[in-house]
């Protein structure tokens, strides 16, 4: 129960600074993700330096910043991308690095995290433009003709 308080009360201080923090420097963050995302961080550090961590705490807190971070990527992949298959795809990734922290298996941890980063990648790295071919050969005659 000592977790549980101290980390509501650690989500509610970080997220007011942060939105304090956004509102003097206009700086682009969301409040709650940084008050859920720096709550984990430090009972993270903590458990590794010893101390008593509930593990469903830091489970629950990680729970949420997985499926933020899957709601922020979703928010910036450019059109033609499946919101479902990303979801479908970016959840159980994220949760397989989640449970990595928690169970203190650093290594399945971080390729988790990585292997979430690489997909993260793909699904938000925009397609390129697909010229119309008039108008690729008309530039490329126009190029000819310069020099």
């Amino acid at each position: 129960m000592t977790t549980m308080l101290a980390a509501i009360a650690s989500m509610l201080a970080l997220t007011a600074l942060a939105w304090l923090a956004r509102k003097a420097s206009r700086w682009p963050v969301c409040p709650i993700c940084v008050g859920v995302a720096g709550t984990w961080l430090w009972l993270l550090a903590a458990r590794t330096a010893g101390l008593a961590v509930e593990p469903a705490v830091l489970a629950m807190l990680l729970g949420a910043s997985v499926l933020g971070g899957a709601q922020w990527v979703e928010a910036r992949m450019p059109d033609g991308r499946s919101p479902l298959l990303w979801k479908a795809l970016a959840l159980p990734v994220g949760f397989a690095a989640a449970y990595g922290l928690v169970a203190e298996r650093w290594t399945e941890a971080t390729l988790a995290a990585l292997a979430l980063a690489m997909l993260a990648a793909v699904f938000v790295r925009s397609r390129g433009v697909r010229g119309d071919a008039a108008v690729v050969a008309e530039l490329e005659e126009r190029m000819k003709k310069c020099c």
